[in-house]
């Protein structure tokens, strides 16, 4: 059955109340906002969380959604970046009831609605937008559309790994050996493009997000996998001054 998702729309600022913060180690908060006047968001897109000092200064900084689109609440996973003034904020400071200023969802290119056989690659945190596919794809009934690999130096730095797995997920650490859905250890190393091969055959898009380093070795192993450059489409990420 075709999919239909909405038309991808910014909206103005709202509010957002915080309705729910979980604290993942050190390194991330996942956060479930109500949003006033609330557009639905395709899978892919993100919202940009404004904050505003006594004294007028004002801090903002884009976050992907990894809710369903069917979701009451929209979920952002949040990394702590070195000196993110945004991410510090969220991480350590904020509580429930809370109210964040907010603007979305936003974005048009990087963008999956359930139709097109795809392939996602993620590093680390770069896997949240994927996770909002992952689950749009579940609740539809395509998962065999989406394919989706993960990189992370551990397990612990791998947010949704559990849910990743439970979908499939091909999970590649650089940094601790990891056993595979199928029952075999992969020994600690960066994914290998003979890994991509396979997840990459039949696919008409690929969608890669990380860091700038990261999105630039997927982009050189989707090449030799025979990926076109003309399909693949990406978000890259790095901490702001």
């Amino acid at each position: 059955m075709t999919q239909i998702v909405p038309t991808p729309v910014a909206s103005s600022w709202t509010t957002a109340v915080v309705r729910e913060v979980e604290r993942l180690g050190q390194d991330f908060v996942k956060l479930r906002l109500e949003v006033a006047d609330r557009t639905p968001h395709v899978p892919g897109q993100h919202y940009v969380v404004r904050l505003r000092a006594p004294d007028g200064y004002t801090a903002q900084r884009s976050y992907s959604i990894a809710s369903d689109p069917d979701d009451p609440l929209v979920e952002l996973m949040v990394e702590c970046l070195p000196r993110g003034e945004v991410s510090s904020f969220l991480h350590e400071v904020v509580e429930v009831g809370d109210v964040l200023e907010a603007r979305g969802p936003i974005g048009r290119w990087f963008v999956w609605g359930g139709t097109t056989p795809a392939l996602c690659v993620a590093g680390g945190s770069g896997v949240v937008p994927f996770v909002s596919m992952l689950r749009y794809a579940r609740r539809t009934g395509t998962e065999p559309l989406l394919r989706i690999a993960a990189s992370a130096q551990t397990r612990e730095r791998l947010p949704y790994a559990d849910e990743l797995e439970a979908y499939g997920a091909f999970i590649a650490l650089t940094r601790e050996n990891h056993l595979q859905t199928d029952g075999s250890e992969r020994v600690a190393a960066h994914i290998y493009p003979e890994e991509i091969v396979p997840l990459a055959e039949g696919i008409e898009r690929a969608y890669v997000c990380g860091s700038v380093g990261f999105v630039s070795f997927v982009g050189r192993i989707l090449g030799e996998a025979g990926v076109r450059s003309d399909t693949v489409r990406v978000e890259q990420f790095g901490p702001t001054s």
